[in-house]
């Protein structure tokens, strides 16, 4: 097996409203992939068709090389909100897990509520932000899935609770070898762990790809005023501002950029997703 998830032609429509559109994406096994866009682009529904919560109007979907199934044992799933139980205690929520999942590692569970320092005796209600997504990644990965499915997980954390969530979850990552697919508007958060990046925009995929290969292709080229389509051929024009004089442009390029008009600069991966949602269009 190769791939983590894979779709082809895969579209979720909601009566007139599409979510998902025509989206067709291959993310190899065995890495962190940050999936990013703005608030209604399909991020959620991308992960819900994932796990099989639900099914794809048209178009087809596998997980692990399978049609995705409600409740498989190979899919851990962690929603928006981290669910978790507020009347049951840390413990119950272990034990709920272990009587649910044949697969499930008690060891592991343990071990890490140890870690994060979570009160095995104190009932979920009572708990942070950060511990309740703690819990909730504990409970998800303790059943000890191939992938990995975490939709916001840290949306709603501050910025240490953030970085201890994000810690832990490289350390599953080393310890268990899964595949992990995350779903955040925090793309600075996102480049610290993530190695693949999927970004939606308007229900559909824009660009997808290695980190590494992302941040490599990518330049902002600032010279004498000029349209697109001088730029040369092996160079898409992703974002373009200009002046009477001037022109700044962000490209995606597969040849050399040796013209010494341009002065060219290298983008971090926030530069690269902001140009996407904020162009005219995109290229996978």
């Amino acid at each position: 097996m190769t791939s983590a998830l894979i779709a082809d032609g895969l579209t979720k429509r909601y009566g007139r409203r599409t979510a998902l559109s025509d989206c067709t994406l291959d993310i190899p096994a065995g890495h962190v992939v940050g999936l990013v866009g703005p608030n209604g682009a399909g991020k959620s529904t991308l992960l819900q068709l994932a796990c099989g919560l639900l099914d794809p109007t048209t178009g087809r979907i596998e997980a692990l090389g399978e049609r995705p199934v409600s409740g498989s044992p190979r899919v851990g799933f962690v929603a928006q909100d981290t669910p978790v139980y507020a009347g049951l205690t840390v413990a119950e929520h272990l034990r709920m897990g272990a009587h649910l999942n044949p697969s499930w590692d008690a060891g592991l569970a343990d071990r890490r509520i140890a870690q994060v320092g979570l009160d095995p005796a104190q009932k979920a209600g009572k708990l942070s932000g950060g511990q309740r997504a703690q819990l909730a990644l504990t409970v998800a990965a303790a059943k000890r899935p191939d992938l990995l499915l975490l939709d916001e997980p840290v949306a709603a954390l501050d910025p240490l609770a953030r970085r201890n969530f994000l810690q832990g979850l490289m350390e599953l990552t080393v310890e268990q070898g899964m595949s992990i697919i995350m779903s955040s508007h925090l793309v600075a958060d996102l480049e610290r762990v993530c190695d693949h990046l999927v970004l939606l925009v308007g229900s559909r995929v824009r660009v997808a790809g290695d980190v590494d290969d992302l941040l490599a292709g990518h330049h902002r080229l600032v010279g004498p005023r000029r349209e697109p389509a001088e730029v040369g051929s092996g160079r898409h024009v992703v974002e373009q501002s200009h002046t009477d004089v001037q022109s700044t442009l962000i490209v995606r390029s597969t040849a050399p950029i040796d013209d010494p008009a341009w002065q060219v600069d290298r983008l971090g991966l926030e530069d690269i997703v902001l140009a996407y949602m904020s162009g005219p269009g995109g290229q996978r």
